[in-house]
């Protein structure tokens, strides 16, 4: 089994991995610990909405934990009990076995205490305070790239850097042999068929020397990856810098063709927001798509959701100046959704 399908076991494995894939996900740790208790201090855990890493002791307390986690993630947890004040632990004893737990925010940061007696079913006897801290709430950045030239390869070394799920796609195997981990069968794996190549899963993405959140795909029809990719919903940016521009063109298309139907059917997915669309362009190229698009019948209204050229207008024509410019802009955007 690829390392990248094989669930992590232990706590910061997890933590590591949510983090780097932009993944909602609560780290759950016991932070006081008062007589006895299943865990240690400091033992953590780590819950999504559809799993667990690791644990803090199982039982009704872990059971709990997870039940808050995944209400803290959802949001199900309203400010009244999250105002309510958390008792100390030094009141914490056999005798208030049957008070209720309570929680506190602060920002994304939760605690709760938990009495270790007949209301947890456990008979420890002792209390613990679990802290919660939630990463990841706002939905990642889902970032679609075509082509595979100066500028996107400059722009992954930052999407290296920051939490977002990011599909690289060129129809040109060569443009990512640098990075190949096992440069030496190239030559083999370009031939015929292309097989190390075509559409990497995550798994098969293992082949690079990329993080598990960039996934490189080699396919000669890169229009096919823009409906799936819009359809799924959530902050989308799809950004369009191929070597051809009658690729462009049909990419943008694309893109313009899925959010049409999409309006047109807003009443049904009302959770599909309208993605970010960049085309890399100069002055001139974005004059003429923008006139062809028209004559062929896009609304003004419609070619008006391309960002073309694409980035912020902050100067440099260097490949990394531009892809400074260009993921500040999605940082822009992203952000001023997520707010």
């Amino acid at each position: 089994m690829s390392e990248s399908l094989v669930p992590p076991n232990i706590w910061y494995e997890g933590l590591a991995r949510y983090q780097q894939r932009g993944m909602a996900h609560v780290l759950a740790t016991v932070v006081a610990v008062n007589g006895s208790a299943p865990r240690a201090l400091q033992a953590k855990m780590i819950i999504t909405q559809d799993g667990i890493v690791d644990t803090l002791g199982g039982g009704g307390l872990e059971h709990d934990v997870i039940t808050t986690a995944r209400q803290l993630l959802s949001g199900e947890i309203s400010t009244t009990v999250s105002k309510q004040v958390k008792p100390k632990i030094s009141e914490a004893n056999e005798t208030s076995a049957s008070a209720p737990s309570k929680a506190v925010r602060r920002d994304a940061v939760y605690t709760k205490h938990y009495p270790l007696g007949a209301k947890l079913a456990q008979c420890c006897g002792g209390s613990v305070t679990v802290m919660f801290e939630c990463f990841n709430v706002t939905p990642p950045m889902s970032v679609l790239v075509f082509g595979a030239g100066h500028v996107a390869s400059a722009l992954m070394t930052i999407l290296a850097e920051l939490p977002c799920q990011v599909d690289w796609v060129d129809s040109r195997p060569e443009m990512f042999e640098r990075y190949l981990i096992d440069k030496t069968n190239s030559s083999e794996t370009g031939q015929a068929g292309n097989s190390a190549y075509q559409n990497p899963t995550p798994n098969q993405s293992q082949l690079y020397q990329l993080p598990r959140h960039i996934r490189p795909h080699i396919d000669d029809d890169p229009v096919d990856f823009v409906r799936p990719f819009i359809e799924q919903g959530g902050q989308r940016f799809i950004l369009v810098m191929t070597h051809d521009h009658s690729v462009d063109f049909e990419l943008v298309r694309a893109a313009l063709d899925t959010i049409s139907d999409i309006c047109l059917a807003d009443s049904k997915r009302s959770d599909i927001s309208l993605p970010y669309i960049g085309c890399i362009a100069s002055s001139t190229k974005a004059k003429r798509f923008r006139d062809r698009l028209i004559q062929r019948g896009y609304s003004e209204q419609l070619v008006n959701q391309l960002i073309m050229p694409i980035g912020l207008p902050i100067g440099g024509k260097e490949p990394m100046a531009v892809a400074v410019s260009i993921a500040a802009q999605l940082l822009q955007r992203y952000h001023q959704v997520a707010l």
